[in-house]
C-alpha cells in the first residue's frame, strides 16, 4: 500500500507590514499646515505666527495616527518620538535665529565706515557749524577688547594653574574638593557681583568713585576664571596615563612631564576652553557698567580713566530714546559677530590641537 503524498503546505506569512508612502510626511505636513491656517488665526483669532507651531504640533498627531492604522503599533510609536524630537529641537532653534535675523535686519543699516572708524566724541556740522554727536562705535569696540584681553591675561594662568593642581597635585585631596565646590560656586556668581567686587578692592587703594578699564578686566576675570579651570581639569584628565608614565620611565621629573607632555597633549581643548570662556563674558554689561562706568571718548589705557564698552554702549544708545535705537542695535550686530568668530575659533583651534594618541 503507498503512501499517498498530500501537499500541506502553506504560503509564508509575509514578513513586511504595509508601510507608508516616501511623501507621507510631506502630505500630511501640508494638510497640518492648511488647518493651522484654516482653523487657528481664522477662527480663534491668534497671530499668524502662530501658524507654524500649531502645524508642527498636528504634524506630531496626525502622522502617527496614519501609521499606527497602516504600519501597526510599534512604527507608530518610532514615527511619534521622531517628530518629537525633531518639533523640540526646531523650537530651541527658532528664538535664535530669530534674534539672529532680527540684529541682522535692525543692525545692519547703522554699519557703515565711519560707524566703524570713529567714537562718540562732538564733530562740528558742516553745514549748520553747530555741535553734533558723532555716531561710530570704535572706541566701544577698542574698548571691549581691551578689557577682555587684560581679564583673558589675568584668568589663563590662574585657572590654568589651579586646573593642574587639581589634576595633578591635589587629586581626591580635601583640598582640591574645597577647590572644586568653589569653583562650581563661582561658575554660578551673579555677574553684577563679580562688578561690585572689583569696585569694592580698587577703593581700597584709591578714591571712592574712580573707574578704569584694569577693574573691568578683574570683574570679568573673576566670571572666566571657573570656565578656564573647568575645562583645563577635564582636558587633562583625557590625557592618557600611559603617557605620563612612560615618561616618568625615562626619569622625567613630575613638573617638566606636566610642561612637556601634559599641556601640549591638552593644549588644544584647554585653548578651546579660554576661547568660549571669553565669549562668555564679552557680552556682560552689569560688571562693566559698575566698575568701568561709560564715555563718549577713545580711551586706551586700562590704568586711567572711564573706558567704553560695546554692552554698556547698547545701554546707553538705548535709554537714550528711538532716535539713537539704530546704533545700538549695530553695536549689538558687531557684538554678536564677535562672539561668533570666537566661537568658530574655538572650534577650529579644537580640531587643529586635537590630540592624536593612535587611539
Amino acid at each position: 500500500m503507498s503512501d499517498v503524498a498530500t501537499d500541506t503546505t502553506f504560503p509564508p506569512p509575509s514578513l513586511v507590514r504595509a508601510r507608508l508612502p516616501r511623501q507621507a510626511t510631506l502630505i500630511v505636513g501640508v494638510l497640518a499646515l492648511a488647518l493651522a491656517v484654516l482653523g487657528g488665526p481664522l477662527l480663534t483669532g491668534a497671530s499668524w505666527y502662530s501658524v507654524p507651531f500649531v502645524a508642527g504640533l498636528l504634524l506630531v498627531v496626525l502622522l502617527p495616527l496614519w501609521s499606527l492604522q497602516v504600519e501597526g503599533r510599534r512604527a507608530a510609536v518610532d514615527r511619534l518620538v521622531t517628530l518629537l524630537v525633531t518639533y523640540a529641537v526646531t523650537l530651541a532653534l527658532v528664538p535664535l535665529v530669530w534674534v539672529l535675523a532680527y540684529t541682522v535686519i535692525q543692525g545692519l543699516p547703522a554699519i557703515n565706515w565711519a560707524f566703524l572708524t570713529k567714537d562718540q566724541t562732538t564733530t562740528l556740522d558742516p553745514v549748520t557749524f553747530k555741535q553734533m554727536p558723532g555716531a561710530g562705535v570704535l572706541h566701544a569696540i577698542v574698548g571691549t577688547l581691551l578689557i577682555t584681553l587684560g581679564a583673558t591675561i589675568i584668568s589663563v594662568p590662574i585657572g590654568l594653574l589651579t586646573a593642574i593642581y587639581l589634576v595633578e597635585y591635589g587629586a581626591k585631596s580635601r583640598m582640591a574638593r574645597i577647590i572644586t565646590v568653589l569653583v562650581d560656586v563661582m561658575t554660578g556668581i551673579p555677574s553684577i557681583v563679580a562688578g561690585l567686587f572689583a569696585v569694592a578692592l580698587f577703593t581700597q587703594f584709591g578714591s571712592v568713585g574712580t573707574r578704569i578699564g584694569f577693574m573691568g578686566s578683574v570683574a570679568l576675570s573673576l566670571l572666566m576664571i571657573p570656565t578656564v579651570v573647568r575645562s583645563g581639569e577635564e582636558m587633562m584628565r583625557l590625557v592618557p596615563a600611559d603617557l605620563r608614565e612612560a615618561s616618568y620611565a625615562l626619569g622625567v621629573p613630575k613638573w617638566r612631564t606636566i610642561l612637556k607632555v601634559v599641556v601640549p597633549t591638552a593644549f588644544g581643548g584647554i585653548l578651546t576652553g579660554v576661547m568660549l570662556a571669553v565669549s562668555r563674558v564679552i557680552g556682560e554689561t552689569a560688571p562693566l557698567l559698575v566698575a568701568v562706568g561709560t564715555v563718549d571718548y577713545m580711551n586706551t589705557n586700562l590704568f586711567s580713566g572711564r573706558m567704553q564698552t560695546l554692552p554698556v554702549f547698547i545701554v546707553s544708545k538705548y535709554k537714550q530714546g528711538a532716535d539713537l535705537l539704530e546704533l545700538a542695535w549695530g553695536a549689538a550686530l558687531i557684538l554678536v559677530i564677535l562672539v561668533m568668530v570666537l566661537n568658530l575659533t574655538a572650534r577650529i583651534i579644537g580640531k587643529i590641537f586635537a590630540p592624536k594618541t593612535g587611539r
